[in-house]
């Protein structure tokens, strides 16, 4: 009843922008914007002029650091766009909005193809089953070369790539495309911002038959439909060829590919089209599935439907909270209470918006299918589930990734270190991927994330948002500790008797290395972090299962320091194989201490390593400088991949410990005059030198 009748939830699409850095994701959205009528004026990254990029620190960078989400419409439907970050520290901000999007399109440089963060956030696209549709960006630069793009993509994220388009003109020359279902052509003209339709041009015409009938022979080994009309007609029919697009663009089956030039706001208007034509709507995707007292339940997209949606984002300020939701189902009114999960209490809606970056309009009501910013919520949190006071439901939360750098931080006045816990609690709010701690050892706060730019800008918005003057530490990475080679039949007994009633627990456990890609289904596995198993082989019911899980859980207290250095303990698997208790005094108090100290001691019996975290890095610099960039990769303990020649430069690959990168950015303009450029992913953990070849490693 809040939504306009032009509108229903099947003439929605909920769609996010994904990429690598400088691909042209906030151009695209800013060209999007302007194509809808949504803006009036073309917004440059370079000028700091863009819509989604509304964030001081964002446009003093030139970069997307947080995802922001705006409305346009187009050809009667409501398109609902989050323009994601392209750096890697930034990555669980791509993934909270991946968890509540239905399609995405995700955006290549036609010159560089596919590349180390497109890779990275294709993943955890196919990670959350989320359709997309690709866009080949920049084909007006030198170099630039459709088909080499479409390659990349094959060989390196092993979709099915189906070209719907042919360009017209090359580099600079790139005036339009060929439209290969339909077989008409499309022509932006200099000094017009909408195409000029016609007929295929004559010298293109034998190029475009060719691919068309590629693009059928495509279609047809993967649609049922598709392949039925071609084996009977010889051909498959545009009205065909469109709707099995669709089902394979929607199964994942296949990726529709076009291209363009959002700079020059080329190939932007098809683009429009194929979101409406082929991506979901939210009717088109399941059900949402969640959980209430322990059973599933699933929740379609209906108006009617009791109210279920999901917190993926919060944005605190001076005046109030903001957090953004995906509505999944039913209908939420301004006023009208919800039960939120993460306080499992009742809360009040204020005001519902409409989000357009920076600027809200304000909404009587939202449904099904919608994402919205509403204020009035005290304690809703990122991955919050808000549902119906009377049918309450939790929807899995997105995962968080776990930090991997971390800062000491403090006040430069003893006066504003209150205000400082304020902030930081406010950053934490924001940005479930940042971790504040007081280190136990020194008493000092730490601040802990997922990257040296990660922590970079949320110290730098403490100082702009709240005016502090903030003084920061040397970076340091998270260490872990990992068994080696484990012991077997560790004994230990927990006998306590102090006068009152007694504790008694007696546990028998093994302990093994938990090798990488052998979890079973009960192990504990968190980005290749904290990897822990754990089982019981005790037989004859000599310790009941509720101690059992008493033990399980004193093992994972004792993961959280290692023998070695107090570091966090993963990769291992720990075997209860016997025990005994006592008719009085034991308890599941009493077998979790008996655990946690078993683990402890067997952990100082094993073979031990540390574990430092290593990323993969591509760097990509011109000829004269390759030399001192391998150079200095092998001093930073870099071991170097491969390297290619692409575009007049070389493209080095490599994994380096992220404790050797601090800096690197700097070293590297250096060496290169400014022309070295590099980006990182994270690759897991490896072993760390020993302390006397390398530094002693701390947390």
């Amino acid at each position: 009843m809040h939504r306009h009748p032009e509108n229903p939830p099947t003439a929605v699409r909920n769609l996010g922008i994904l990429a690598h850095v400088d691909a042209g994701k906030t151009t695209l959205t800013e060209r999007i914007l302007y194509v809808t009528g949504t803006t009036h004026k073309r917004g440059e990254v370079h000028d700091g002029t863009t819509v989604t990029d509304f964030d001081p620190q964002e446009r003093d960078r030139g970069i997307t650091i947080f995802a922001a989400a705006v409305s346009c419409d187009w050809d009667g439907h409501r398109i609902n766009l989050i323009d994601t970050p392209g750096h890697v520290d930034f990555s669980d901000e791509v993934a909270r909005s991946l968890r509540v999007l239905d399609g995405a399109v995700a955006v290549f440089d036609a010159v560089a193809g596919v590349e180390p963060q497109s890779e990275s956030v294709w993943r955890q696209a196919d990670r959350y089953g989320v359709p997309r549709i690709a866009f080949v960006n920049k084909l007006d630069r030198a170099g630039a070369d459709l088909d080499a793009a479409v390659d990349s993509i094959r060989e390196r994220l092993h979709p099915a790539p189906l070209v719907v388009q042919l360009p017209i003109g090359t580099e600079s020359g790139f005036t339009g495309v060929v439209d290969l279902p339909r077989m008409r052509s499309l022509v932006w003209t200099d000094g017009r911002d909408t195409a000029e339709e016609g007929p295929v041009p004559e010298t293109l015409r034998a190029e475009a038959d060719r691919r068309r009938r590629l693009l059928e022979e495509a279609v047809a080994e993967l649609h049922p439909a598709a392949l039925e009309e071609f084996c009977a007609e010889g051909r498959v029919s545009a009205p065909t060829l469109v709707a099995a697009l669709r089902d394979l663009t929607r199964s994942g089956d296949g990726v529709v590919v076009l291209c363009g030039s959002a700079y020059r706001n080329r190939g932007v208007e098809p683009l429009l089209d194929a979101v409406v034509a082929y991506l979901p709507s939210p009717q088109d995707v399941p059900p949402v599935r969640g959980t209430w007292a322990g059973a599933e339940q699933e929740r379609a997209a209906d108006p009617q439907a009791p109210f279920t949606a999901l917190v993926f984002k919060v944005n605190v300020t001076g005046t109030g909270r903001l957090t953004y939701l995906r509505v999944y189902s039913g209908t939420i009114g301004k006023g009208e209470t919800v039960w939120e999960s993460g306080a499992r209490r009742v809360e009040r809606i204020g005001r519902i918006l409409r989000v357009q970056a920076d600027r809200h309009a304000p909404l009587e009501g939202a449904v099904a299918g919608d994402i919205v910013a509403v204020v009035g919520l005290r304690s809703a949190r990122a991955g919050s589930t808000l549902s119906a006071p009377g049918a309450p439901l939790v929807l899995e939360p997105p995962a968080v990734a776990e930090p991997v750098v971390s800062v000491a931080v403090e006040a430069g006045g003893n006066t504003d270190a209150d205000r400082l816990v304020q902030a930081l609690a406010r950053l934490a709010e924001e940005d479930p991927s940042l971790v504040v701690r007081t280190d136990p050892e020194t008493g000092q706060t730490v601040l802990s994330g997922l990257g040296e730019l990660h922590l970079e800008v949320a110290v730098e918005k403490i100082r702009r948002a709240h005016g502090l003057d903030v003084r920061v530490g040397r970076p340091r990475v998270a260490y872990r500790e990992t068994v080696v080679r484990g012991v077997s039949g560790l004994v230990h007994r927990h006998v306590k008797q102090d006068g009152g009633a007694g504790q008694f627990a007696h546990v028998v456990i093994d302990v093994e290395p938990m090798e990488a890609g052998r979890e079973t289904p009960g192990d504990l596995a968190d980005d290749g972090a904290t990897r822990f198993g754990f089982r019981s082989a005790v037989v004859g019911g000599r310790v009941p299962q509720e101690y059992v899980r008493a033990v399980e859980a004193g093992c994972r207290d004792a993961l959280a320091e290692g023998p070695l250095g107090g570091n966090p303990v993963t990769g291992v698997r720990v075997v209860l194989t016997d025990g005994a208790t006592h008719p009085k005094d034991s308890s599941e108090m009493a077998f979790r201490t008996a655990g946690r100290l078993a683990l402890r001691e067997a952990l100082r019996a094993c073979a031990m390593v540390v574990l430092e975290p290593v990323v993969d890095l591509t760097v990509t610099v011109p000829d004269d400088a390759v030399g001192g960039v391998l150079g200095d990769l092998a001093a930073r303990r870099g071991q170097v991949s491969g390297s290619v020649t692409r575009a007049g430069a070389v493209v080095i690959s490599a994994v380096v410990p992220l404790a050797e990168l601090f800096g690197y950015a700097t070293r590297l303009r250096s060496r290169t005059r400014g022309r070295g450029v590099f980006t990182t992913r994270p690759a897991g953990y490896a072993p760390a030198p020993s302390p006397a070849s390398h530094g002693t490693p701390t947390r």
